[in-house]
């Protein structure tokens, strides 16, 4: 009897990140394969919690039509001593259906997540498996069907990326394993692979060209688990780490050489003219630093610090050099002093810093010269407070001396606090005209700062015009600025100043709750601009005069305070990181602190063309606390390990971290662009974290780009919430999200989005005067402030949302239907029983839905997301989105596209606005007939409909309420053979119904 040629091959490549099992933070895993009746299983891996086998497995498959009707099934396990109870203790499970195997030409490494087998498993990480058929291709199998479409695994990668990524971990690829290698390996019933015999190895397929939907893949989160300063975290928690947290426990600890330049004296003369220039140069090996340089000065002071990355150094020695800065010629040493590694000592917080010293200088010719240097030279970590205010090797190259060391430093910044002033016009009176003038057509312009805003043209015979209109300004109090009022007449296009007043803030009255503030009355001052066109950056000129030709008796009546209620929003509110009121008084203490460590990036992808490379650093927000990490320049795989946090008040707030590239650093030398660059930020919601877990995730830097969505690199986290009291949590979950005066006097959503673009203006330019900068491009982007601008992805995003939410009720409408077709006769006589017992026993209908709801939740436990939600390319119809909706969305504002596009767009437009209005008609008909249900515009309708009520409210005055509930259920669930294909009376009736559709233009 000929033997089937089919054959299934597995490749067990290794596992990532298995949980520990034994005492030690560790395990011992093999992997157990079954199909079709056979059980294979590997070799075990002592205490590795990523093992790596690269053993094959062969399963004869009987029959090759009936392998749909079959799976792989594979489980790790921890191998433990043999005892009464057991031998293995349970890792995870994967299943792959039959029907999604490939052949061996599509072979690529895929990585599968570990599901549970029961509620109370601890499963988590991924197994490597390579699965293919060998011999002819079955007539029901499709090859290029992935393995992933039915067991959900991770985003599969590029093939060139996994086997460069295999080759990286010391794994090489199957297919290309001699037939010796392979058979040195121990495995049980393995059968020899058919491409081990070839003489060439077997080639990969090309890989396919770029698109959107292959680079989708890699945006996927992924669980680390680094050895930050408190131990390896595995699980969440320190493996053999401290109890409890530590400053910088959720960085890599960095062994860093700090030397500190403090100052130097009695430094000797250099040259004919006995002047001096000098500056300090520390050279660490092939690192080096240098200070400013200082003209003619013989005692100089730097007091700068410079730090350099202990792993790095294979040097003995560390040199320090006292240099005059000749511009002629080369610069020329007066003196160094060297300090050999193995003697500098090791100073940790919190230990005292180390104390500087004089240090007497030794010249090239002679042993000693004249001059002392004060310096401090010590090992120490991030933790040391020299560390923000350092200059690092890390993050300056070699050629970057032109580079001040300044601008590329850590940065912790406070944005102001910012307040909203409402200003009420209320009327104006005895305004002064000229003869020659007719009424005026009055109107009062507010301005303050770059914020201008109008009211309507008002025409009085009294010459006493009333507006009534409020206002809403955002404004800093450091200081608060003038508010400029001026009256004006508006003729044709022409302006013309009438009188104007000068309102100093901090003379106004501020309120913090909805009380009500008097109001005052403002003198108006004539100008000596009369006449000035309609410009937002127009000045009003004021001249106060004393005399008596002068006197000008107009004034205007105003209610104008500073509003401490509220919180004034500079992001939006969906994904806000504070609440809290501007007024400290209304202000309610913290109820824990977010930890953050930055560790790095990987796989940046450059912003510019020019260099190849990218000068990165990190900015996060959250509340009024900005910070910024050093930069590091010419590196596209950076290593900050900084560590910040903050105080948290309401756990329904996000934390955003952005990564950026420092363009402006080579601008003047290079012409390179004078904007920072976006390259992609995380958001992360503060509830959805555990209290107390340490998550340490790569997060994929996705970004939208006008040839579509890309992953621009990986950014490497480790984030920590810590909330000591459960009762303080409760508490804030029963209190409003937002201050009370936002419910009692709530902002419009025209006034509230306008607000919002002025203040993130505000913190702009606030941000902007520091001592380091940080550009306005980087607080738009981080505030997010283009998010209100029309966008046909994101329209499409949020209808499929709206449908999304609505999934459930429609397919409960739908099994319903079924349930009211007999469509399922037993599913329908059960519904019955259940109904008839609600009817009987009406008390059980809300503990049975509650009910419901509780044991729903708890099966949902199981399901639960395990990490932060990251950005989903999908909800955010990023992967099929069209070409032209991207242009369109990245299009400036005003448009600076052709007028034929223009033009198409707007015809597009015009056709969705089309479909929208007919559905919005159809639905004010729906209400209109049920208005018309009374209204009497067809009588007979609505005599009919009179009369049933009047029969229908003796029915239920003289009939039980369960009789009639058990009647209307017996009439909607009327078996289909006495139903009719037509719609019922009711329903007829009503669609009779007159609506105000027929008396529309």
């Amino acid at each position: 009897m000929m033997s089937n040629p089919h054959k299934l091959g597995v490749v067990v490549v290794g596992a990532h990140n298995l949980y520990p099992e034994d005492d030690e933070g560790s395990c011992s895993a093999f992997v157990e394969l079954s199909f079709d009746g056979l059980r294979l299983r590997t070799t075990v891996k002592e205490k590795d919690l990523n093992p790596v086998w690269n053993e094959s497995f062969y399963f004869n498959i009987s029959e090759s039509s009936h392998l749909d009707k079959l799976r792989l099934d594979a489980y790790v396990y921890h191998s433990v001593k043999p005892t009464y109870f057991k031998t293995k203790s349970f890792l995870g499970k994967i299943r792959i259906p039959g029907d999604s195997l490939s052949t061996y030409s599509d072979d690529v490494a895929t990585d599968f997540l570990l599901e549970k087998r029961g509620i109370f498993s601890h499963v988590r990480g991924e197994l490597t498996l390579k699965v293919y058929v060998t011999g002819p291709e079955p007539s029901n199998m499709s090859s290029s069907t992935p393995i992933a479409a039915a067991v959900a695994p991770l985003p599969s990668r590029d093939p060139g990326l996994a086997q460069e990524q295999l080759m990286t971990q010391g794994i090489s690829n199957p297919a290309t394993r001699n037939a010796e290698e392979a058979d040195t390996r121990h495995t049980s019933h393995r059968l020899p692979n058919p491409s081990h015999h070839e003489d060439q190895p077997r080639q990969r397929p090309a890989a396919p060209p770029f698109s959107i939907k292959d680079d989708t893949c890699g945006f996927a989160l992924k669980e680390t688990s680094p050895n930050l300063g408190g131990g390896q975290v595995v699980a969440g928690r320190f493996i053999n780490g401290p109890k409890t947290a530590s400053a910088h426990d959720l960085v890599e600890r960095m062994d860093i050489l700090y030397v500190k330049v403090v100052n130097a004296r009695d430094l000797p003369s250099r040259g004919v003219t006995g002047s001096l220039n000098p500056f300090v140069e520390v050279k660490a090996g092939n690192y080096k630093g240098t200070t400013k340089h200082f003209e003619k000065q013989k005692n100089p002071v730097w007091n700068q610090v410079f730090a350099f990355s202990k792993e790095r150094m294979q040097m003995p020695e560390l040199e320090v050099s006292i240099k005059h800065k000749d511009p002629s010629q080369d610069d020329d040493i007066v003196g160094y002093v060297t300090f050999p590694l193995h003697v500098v000592p090791t100073i940790v917080p919190p230990e005292s810093p180390l104390e500087p010293k004089w240090y007497p200088l030794e010249g090239q010719r002679v042993r000693r010269i004249k001059g002392e240097v004060m310096l401090a030279v010590w090992y120490g970590t991030q933790a040391d407070t020299a560390f923000s205010e350092a200059w690092h090797s890390d993050a300056v190259p070699s050629n970057s001396s032109q580079i001040d060391s300044t601008v590329i430093r850590s940065k912790i910044y406070q944005a102001p606090r910012l307040w909203y002033v409402r200003v009420n016009i209320i009327e104006a009176q005895d305004l002064f005209v000229r003869e020659d003038d007719n009424l005026p057509n009055a109107y009062v312009r507010l301005k303050m700062g770059n914020q201008v805003l109008r009211t309507k043209p008002v025409r009085d015979q009294n010459l006493n015009p009333i507006w009534n209109e409020e206002f809403l300004f955002v404004t800093t109090d450091d200081p608060f600025p003038d508010l400029v009022l001026s009256v004006e007449d508006r003729v044709g296009n022409k302006d013309t100043l009438i009188g104007s007043a000068l309102i100093k803030l901090h003379d106004v009255q501020m309120r913090v709750d909805d009380r009500s503030i008097p109001s005052r009355w403002f003198n108006l001052e004539k100008s000596s601009v009369t006449d000035h066109p309609d410009d937002a950056t127009n000045e009003v000129l004021l001249q106060e005069s004393n005399s008596a030709d002068d006197t000008f008796s107009s004034r205007v009546h105003l209610r104008i305070c500073i509003e401490g209620g509220y919180h004034v929003f500079d992001e939006s509110a969906y994904y806000s990181s504070d609440f809290r009121p501007t007024a400290e008084q209304l202000r309610r203490p913290s109820i824990g602190v977010l930890e953050l460590g930055i560790l790095g990036a990987v796989g940046i992808q450059p912003t510019r063309d020019d260099r190849g490379t990218a000068d990165t650093y990190c900015v996060a927000k959250y509340g009024d606390k900005w910070v910024r990490t050093r930069t590091i320049i010419d590196n596209l795989s950076p290593k900050y390990n900084e560590q910040y946090n903050w105080e948290v008040f309401d756990p329904a707030t996000v934390l955003t971290v952005g990564l950026f590239d420092n363009s402006l650093l080579f601008s003047t030398v290079q012409g390179g662009s004078t904007r920072h660059q976006w390259i992609g930020r995380v958001r992360i919601r503060i509830s959805t974290l555990e209290v107390g877990r340490i998550y340490t995730h790569s997060y994929p830097l996705v970004a939208l780009h006008p040839s579509g969505v890309k992953k621009r690199g990986e950014l490497h986290l480790a984030i920590r919430f810590l909330c000591p009291s459960l009762l303080n949590r409760l508490y804030i979950y029963s209190q409003p999200l937002q201050p009370k005066m936002h419910y009692v006097s709530p902002i419009s959503v025209t006034d509230f989005d306008r607000l919002r673009f002025q203040a993130a203006n505000l913190v702009a330019l606030w941000l902007a005067r520091d001592e380091l900068p940080l550009r306005k491009e980087v607080v738009e982007y981080m505030c997010d402030v283009d998010s209100h601008l029309f966008s046909i992805r994101r329209s499409k995003a949020n209808f499929f949302r709206v449908m999304s939410t609505l999934s459930g009720l429609v397919a409960l409408f739908k099994w319903f239907s079924e349930i009211c077709m007999w469509k399922n006769p037993i599913m329908t006589v059960l519904v019955h029983v259940l109904f008839f017992m609600l009817v009987r026993f009406p008390q059980l209908i809300f503990p049975t839905f509650f009910i419901y709801l509780f044991l729903t939740g708890l099966w949902n436990f199981r399901f639960r997301p395990l990490y932060p939600p990251h950005i989903s390319t999908g909800l955010s119809y990023a992967e099929l989105v069209h070409p032209d909706e991207l242009d369109e969305e990245f299009d400036s504002f005003p448009t600076s596209r052709s007028s034929d596009i223009v033009r198409m767009r707007y015809d597009r437009l015009r056709s969705i606005a089309g479909r929208i209005q007919t559905v919005v008609g159809d639905v004010a008909v729906y209400g209109e007939r049920i208005q018309a249900l009374l209204s009497w515009r067809d009588s007979l309708a609505t005599a009919l409909f009179v009369t049933f009520c009047f029969v229908a409210a003796l029915v239920f005055y003289f009939t039980p309420i369960h009789v009639v509930a058990a009647l209307a259920w017996l009439l909607i669930m009327m078996p289909p053979r006495f139903r009719r294909s037509w719609p019922s009376g009711p329903i007829n009736f009503f669609r009779r119904l007159p609506a105000k559709a027929d008396i529309l233009l």
